[in-house]
C-alpha cells in the first residue's frame, strides 16, 4: 500500500527563486540567479494555484494542490479545494503517462488558475471561467517513498527530483493533449538583463499581456515569466510586482 504522506512529500514542486534575490522588506536586489549552459527558455508565469497529478504505472492516480493530496481514484481521497479535483480529474482519468516503466511515478505540474484562483484571477477571465496548463513533468522512484520524511524532504529540497527536459515535456504534452504554459522565446544566457531596472522593461518587451487569458471580458495582464535551462537544472521567476515595488521604493529614497 502506498505511503500518502511519502508520496506528498516526494511529489511537491520545488519553491522557484526570483531572478533577482530578494533584500529588506521583499525588494529586490542586483543579484541575480546565474544560469549555465546556452539558452534559457522562457514561459509565461500564471497567476493561479500550482497543482499536480500523479500517475502510477498501474493506472492508479492522485490530484494535489501544492501542499497535500486532494483526491485518489476511486474518490479514496477527496476534497475539492480551490476546484482544482473538479478542474483536472477528467485530465486524470484520461493520462496514459509512461507507458513500460513500472518503478516510478510521473508527476505532472499544472497551474489551474482563473474564476476565483489568485490575487489575478480577473486578468484571465470576467465570466468565472477556470483553466489550467501544464508547466512541468518529474519522475519519482519508488525507492525515494520507502525513506523516512525528513530524508525524502532533504532529497527534494536539494534539488534532486528529476524533470523532463524540453523536448520531453512538448512530446507528453502533444501525446496527452495538454496545452503547455505558453512558449515566449529562447534566450541566449549571456543576453539576460543584468540590472533590475533592465529587467522591468524587459518583461514588457517579452510578456505584455497574458496568453492564457480565458475569455474576452479578462483584464489581459501577465503575471511575469519563469527562466529555465533546457534540463529544468535551473529555474527562476520575474514577476511584474516585484520590479514595479522595488523601482518606486527606489525612486521614493532618491526623491528625499
Amino acid at each position: 500500500m502506498t505511503d500518502l504522506r511519502a508520496l506528498n512529500s516526494a511529489t511537491k514542486y520545488p519553491s522557484i527563486p526570483t531572478y533577482h534575490l530578494l533584500g529588506e522588506r521583499g525588494s529586490l536586489t542586483e543579484e541575480v540567479i546565474e544560469f549555465s549552459g546556452e539558452e534559457v527558455i522562457l514561459t509565461e508565469k500564471v497567476d493561479g494555484t500550482n497543482s499536480r497529478i500523479i500517475l502510477m504505472p498501474d493506472g492508479d492516480w492522485f490530484i494535489g494542490s501544492r501542499e497535500e493530496l486532494l483526491m485518489a481514484r476511486g474518490d479514496r481521497v477527496y476534497n475539492d479545494a480551490l476546484g482544482i479535483v473538479h478542474t483536472l480529474r477528467p485530465v486524470a482519468e484520461r493520462l496514459t503517462g509512461d507507458q513500460g516503466v513500472s518503478d516510478r511515478a510521473t508527476v505532472y505540474f499544472l497551474e489551474t488558475y482563473g474564476a476565483r484562483i489568485g490575487g489575478q484571477a480577473k486578468q484571465y477571465t470576467g465570466a468565472g471561467a477556470v483553466g489550467f496548463r501544464l508547466f512541468d513533468i518529474a519522475f519519482v522512484p519508488f525507492e525515494v517513498l520507502e525513506w523516512e520524511r525528513e530524508h525524502i524532504a532533504a532529497w527534494r529540497d536539494n534539488g534532486y527530483q528529476t524533470f523532463a527536459n524540453e523536448s520531453v515535456l512538448r512530446r507528453a504534452a502533444e501525446t496527452e493533449q495538454i496545452e503547455l504554459t505558453p512558449r515566449l522565446a529562447e534566450f541566449p544566457v549571456q543576453m539576460l538583463p543584468a540590472t533590475v531596472e533592465d529587467t522591468a522593461a524587459w518583461l514588457e518587451k517579452y510578456a505584455p499581456e497574458t496568453l492564457v487569458a480565458l475569455d474576452s471580458n479578462a483584464g489581459g495582464r501577465a503575471e511575469g515569466i519563469v527562466l529555465r535551462t533546457q534540463d529544468r537544472s535551473v529555474i527562476a521567476k520575474a514577476r511584474f510586482e516585484d520590479y514595479a515595488r522595488t523601482l518606486r521604493r527606489r525612486n521614493g529614497l532618491k526623491a528625499r
